[in-house]
């Protein structure tokens, strides 16, 4: 295995490492100017399998303001569908300094980890999303001015934001509450629901107006993957979610008498997951959430640069 620092999974971090990104996220956002030459001369190739908007945007922006430069792939103009992909992931760390994939598998996540000896960041599978974990902590750092003792409720379908939310919580001292009557079989991770059962600080509800009334911040994310909700085959399962989920969607009634933060990690489904007019309520943090994507990017590049301490 690879000598260098990963983000496959927050798994494999401390809650050292994570307070260090969190921290440094901070920084940068408050005075950008002063990492501008961090990465002068790296670079970052952004290869993405599933589509992105916000991953893929962080991460070239981030080089550039970083001073380094970020180059976009798409898997389907390349030969990563044709040959064998830890040979493949080889060769393209020859050429760039970080790797960042985005792919549909998880286990294609860390043969890429285990293939190169540059730092490689997972941009989101199928069983985790570490840099939206990341990015969410820095956004509830900065609201409430600490992480450990705060609430969060997740709802919706258990899928791999909520793995991620739920390590990182654990990590920083936060308690994490999961209303989530399903969950994606691809997000399926048995140790990290060990690691949950263990703590005083996971719990479950059915009740998603109990959970709400114990919360901080409330958080949902979309009930179907992206590339499936406008497609026609994947219609039925839509309407299965959609009545199965209804009951979790988040609301202004759900929320009434609540100043729980709201968020989300976008792109969201107004009126499914979440109410329209919640997206743009003064609880709502989504779009300071998605805004720090782009710092919260930047401070993981200097972690794994080594810039960090």
């Amino acid at each position: 295995m690879s000598d260098a620092q990963h983000l496959v999974t927050l798994k494999d971090w401390s809650a050292e490492d994570i307070r260090q990104v969190v921290d440094a996220g901070i920084a940068v956002k408050r005075d950008p100017a002063k990492y501008s030459t961090a990465l002068a001369g790296k670079s970052a190739a952004l290869l993405f399998q599933k589509t992105s908007t916000r991953t893929r945007c962080s991460a070239e922006v981030g080089m550039f303001q970083l001073g380094g430069q970020g180059v976009n792939l798409d898997w389907r103009a390349t030969n990563f569908g044709l040959a064998d992909l830890a040979d493949e992931m080889r060769v393209l760390s020859t050429y760039f300094d970080f790797l960042l994939v985005r792919l549909l598998e998880f286990e294609d996540v860390r043969t890429t980890a285990e293939a190169v000896d540059v730092p490689t960041m997972n941009g989101c599978c199928n069983r985790y999303h570490p840099l939206q974990a990341l990015c969410d902590l820095q956004t509830i750092q900065e609201k409430f001015g600490h992480l450990e003792g705060v609430r969060l409720t997740y709802t919706g379908i258990h899928n791999n934001v909520t793995n991620s939310l739920i390590i990182a919580a654990l990590r920083m001292g936060m308690q994490i509450n999961v209303v989530a009557p399903e969950m994606n079989e691809a997000a399926r991770d048995p140790e990290l629901m060990q690691i949950a059962a263990a703590s005083d600080n996971y719990r479950t509800f059915d009740n998603l107006r109990e959970a709400v009334l114990e919360s901080d911040v409330v958080y949902t994310d979309t009930w179907l993957d992206m590339e499936f909700f406008n497609d026609e085959r994947f219609e039925p399962e839509k309407e299965r979610r959609i009545r199965l989920f209804g009951p979790y969607q988040l609301n202004r009634q759900v929320l009434e008498g609540s100043e729980a933060l709201v968020m989300h990690c976008l792109p969201a489904h107004r009126g499914y997951e979440i109410e329209s007019e919640l997206v743009d309520d003064p609880r709502s943090v989504v779009f300071e959430q998605a805004e720090n994507r782009l710092h919260s990017q930047k401070a993981v590049l200097l972690k794994l640069a080594g810039q960090l301490s």
